[in-house]
């Protein structure tokens, strides 16, 4: 039940974000808000999911906590096999390339973001995979949302 109410409640989000450009569900509690957008590793089709974010050191990072769980989130794996994605932040979308922390960087990445949302410290606890930290860098600047296409893709 709870898995419905999380994939309703982020299907609502996301509407909720492109249509108010990020000023409504761009923000909830003390996280900031992106549409991440992939190409799904079996389908090939487009798939969309908000995801709370990070802005640090000129570069934007999403947790891949899922929660705890012990499986990775969908999303995950389809960066690892497509790694240039979009990300819609406040009504623009950004062409991006993702990697993954590791090393030093991950240390680093790590003990920030758990300072910014001490819950990722209690995820880590539940699952016995190491949460990976999502690195985009930014390849361009798209236009504005647009429901008939992305340009620039």
């Amino acid at each position: 039940m709870k898995n419905i109410f999380i994939k309703w409640f982020m299907t609502i989000n996301a509407f909720l974000i492109k249509i108010s450009n990020g000023k409504i569900g761009g923000k909830l509690g003390t996280q900031t808000i992106l549409i991440l957008h992939t190409t799904g590793r079996k389908s090939g089709q487009p798939r969309s999911i908000p995801i709370a974010y990070f802005f640090h050191e000129g570069k934007y990072l999403i947790v891949e906590s899922n929660w705890g769980k012990v499986n990775h989130a969908d999303w995950y794996f389809n960066l690892l096999k497509q790694p240039q994605a979009r990300i819609e932040v406040n009504g623009r979308m950004i062409k991006v390339n993702a990697s993954f922390a590791e090393g030093e960087e991950y240390i680093r990445l790590w003990e920030y973001v758990t300072k910014k949302h001490a819950p990722y410290l209690e995820y880590q606890k539940m699952t016995e995979r190491k949460i990976p930290i999502v690195v985009f860098e930014l390849m361009t600047h798209l236009t504005q949302y647009n429901p008939e296409g992305m340009v620039g893709l």
